[in-house]
């Protein structure tokens, strides 16, 4: 088996042998599925150390025939993009899983399952390139979270279920209703095939704001933001990490592999509008996380300030750059190629640093609702006197959350600062307050949760971490550190492709 199909499907079979293990061996469920994961991440790994990175080409390309009669291939491969998101979903699985190791005891083998199957599946979406293989590992993925909200979930479970599974699944909708129409233009379901359909203007608006509802919602921009609070507050911790640091990704990931250059002339059209919502959701929503009395709340609605930086990232570009009457590229305001290949080089750090920070915030607050089963900040006060060690690390998380330079949080905000600084300094201007707001309802939680005496008796009885919380917030520090003091290797892998596709987007069809 080749290395993407290995990695794709290791991890589904993985999870089926688990759940044929069954829930009355849980203790063999959990060290088969952590071995399974951690298998998975090494193999991940190869792609790292085989990738070249000097060249935009996909690498690792698979293609056999599926449905023969519809031009259908399975047919995956990956290039700059796609691979890091790939080895943040091997490497968050692992975390998942071991996170899960003494909490869950309610059909624990179905749990890990649910996470190995969802593993594969977003491995495919990112390696997918037909357009009907990459819609299907879309969909199928929506299935082990709706799963795993719906039966480990909080109180009101159902509900956010289903909202969760209505907004993502209606939104697909679209994006299969495009896919359809470019095969009937084009006679090919190939995603590469598609970036070079000749397509009008009015067809590109069309399939634009297609692509546009099914990503927006996952992303999730504002407005259609309002699932996201209701799934993370109602999930286990496992299920919030992974939603947060993986699936949220799949949204910016779509924006790159197909809005960009399939759409690029009616993406130049309406980026006004992106931009607008982009900044709406880092000033507006930054302000709404401030008055969150759930911990898990406002680390959502941080997500979703925090992820407006991806979409501006991406379509501020078209305020730098733009076509001439006779299609040569024009500069505006001062702009340049290199402010918009950082603007978009950025949005891809900061989908990688948002999986890393994400996932520990979310941890931190699982590790506290374990011992007292509250996500209220007026439950807690003065945790650093129990837990000095685990108070450490939130701590670290919370400075990375809040964008202090030397995390990974500052490097990919900052570079789509500096890229929409010549598009539009007020676009910078508004961006950057994130950094104010940020920093304000992040100390205020940990003000009101780890710092002063202690303000509830509960508090007094808390233990401080264990050995395998205290591995999984280590690995989660190291990372947040190594990708803020030296992002270099990312940017590197990432630069050939980013800079074709800049090309791609720029290039007008009309």
């Amino acid at each position: 088996m080749e290395l993407l199909s290995l990695l794709i499907w290791l991890p589904i079979l993985g999870g089926a042998l688990v759940i044929l293990i069954g829930n009355n061996r849980a203790d063999t469920a959990r060290w088969a599925s952590v071995a399974i994961s951690i298998v998975v991440f090494v193999v991940s790994l190869s792609l790292y150390t085989e990738f070249d990175s000097s060249t935009h080409l996909m690498q690792f390309e698979e293609k056999v025939s599926w449905i023969s009669q519809f031009n259908i291939n399975y047919h995956i491969g990956i290039d700059g993009i796609s691979m890091p998101l790939i080895i943040l979903t091997t490497f968050s699985t692992i975390l998942v899983i071991i996170a899960g190791w003494e909490v869950i005891t309610r059909r624990t083998a179905h749990y890990m399952a649910a996470f190995l199957i969802m593993e594969g599946l977003i491995i495919g979406v990112f390696s997918s390139l037909d357009a009907i293989l990459f819609y299907a590992f879309w969909e199928a993925s929506l299935i082990p979270m709706l799963l795993i909200i719906g039966i480990w979930g909080g109180d009101n479970r159902v509900y956010a279920a289903i909202k969760f599974f209505l907004y993502t699944f209606l939104g697909s909708v679209m994006l299969l209703v495009s896919l359809i129409y470019m095969y009937n233009k084009g006679g090919s379901f190939g995603i590469l095939d598609m970036h070079n359909l000749n397509l009008t203007l009015a067809e590109q608006s069309y399939i634009f704001w297609a692509f546009f509802v099914a990503f927006a919602v996952k992303v999730p921009m504002f407005p259609v933001h309002t699932w996201l609070p209701d799934a993370h507050v109602q999930a286990p911790t496992g299920g919030s990490v992974i939603l947060a640091a993986i699936m949220l990704k799949m949204g910016g990931y779509g924006f790159f592999r197909f809005s960009l250059p399939i759409t690029p002339d009616a993406s130049l059209e309406f980026s006004d509008v992106v931009i607008a919502l982009s900044l709406i959701a880092i000033v507006y929503i930054g302000f709404v996380a401030l008055v969150q009395r759930d911990m898990k709340k406002l680390i959502a609605y941080s997500s979703i300030s925090h992820m407006g930086f991806v979409t501006l990232g991406v379509f501020a570009l078209f305020s730098i750059l733009t076509m001439g009457a006779d299609g040569s590229l024009v500069s505006l305001n001062g702009g340049s190629i290199d402010g918009a290949l950082l603007g978009l080089e950025g949005a891809m750090v900061q989908m990688i640093s948002h999986g890393f920070i994400s996932a520990a915030m979310f941890l931190v607050v699982g590790v506290l609702y374990d011992r007292l089963h509250s996500r209220e900040i007026s439950t807690y006060g003065g945790v650093i006197n129990s837990m000095p060690k685990f108070t450490g690390f939130a701590v670290l998380f919370a400075m990375a959350n809040a964008g202090l330079p030397g995390t990974s949080g500052f490097v990919g905000e900052f570079m789509v600062i500096l890229g929409a600084v010549q598009a539009n300094i007020w676009y910078a201007v508004l961006a950057a307050t994130t950094l104010i707001v940020g920093a304000a309802y992040t100390l205020w939680m940990v003000k009101r949760v780890f710092w002063g005496s202690i303000t509830n008796d509960a508090v007094k009885t808390l233990k401080d971490i264990n050995g395998r919380e205290f591995l999984i917030l280590a690995i989660l520090a190291a990372a947040v550190l190594i990708v803020g003091l030296y992002p270099q290797p990312i940017i590197e892998v990432m630069h050939s492709s980013i800079e074709h596709l800049l090309n791609q987007a720029l290039t007008s069809k009309l």
